[in-house]
């Protein structure tokens, strides 16, 4: 074999090596029922803050506590804790990504992203406004 094959062979194995650990780094939203299957494995959760049930933070005793229950878009429930500050406009929000790992019964989560469905709503009539204005 000529010296360029040899090269070119190692060079197409070392990028399939390297696909292949990036692909075990990539992380799925999931539902709290197969999260829980992944005990202990760092997952996505996609749910709500469940209002029927009591959210537990206290900013002068411990501003770095925040317990509340997460419902997915399939009913299930979990508790979550998130060791940091409480998010602000959290209940407001509409969905949050849950970043973290599932931990015996709760969800122990390391990151809170809020969506916030007004901010990507249109103005009412906006839309009609923009065909409107693209016709003259």
């Amino acid at each position: 074999m000529k010296k360029t094959h040899i090269i070119l062979l190692v060079l197409i194995a070392i990028s399939i090596v390297v696909l292949i650990s990036y692909t075990g780094d990539l992380t799925t939203y999931e539902t709290i029922a197969s999260a829980r299957q992944k005990e202990g494995k760092f997952v996505n959760l996609i749910a709500k803050v469940d209002k029927q049930q009591p959210l537990e933070y206290d900013a002068i005793k411990n501003p770095n506590y925040l317990s509340f229950t997460a419902v997915d878009t399939l009913g299930n429930t979990i508790k979550v804790v998130y060791r940091n500050n409480k998010p602000t406009d959290m209940e407001k929000s509409e969905r949050i990504v849950l970043k973290g790992r599932v931990q015996g019964d709760h969800f122990e989560c390391k990151d809170i992203l809020l969506k916030c469905p007004s901010k990507y709503k249109d103005a009412p009539n906006a839309t009609q406004k923009a065909v409107q204005g693209a016709g003259k």
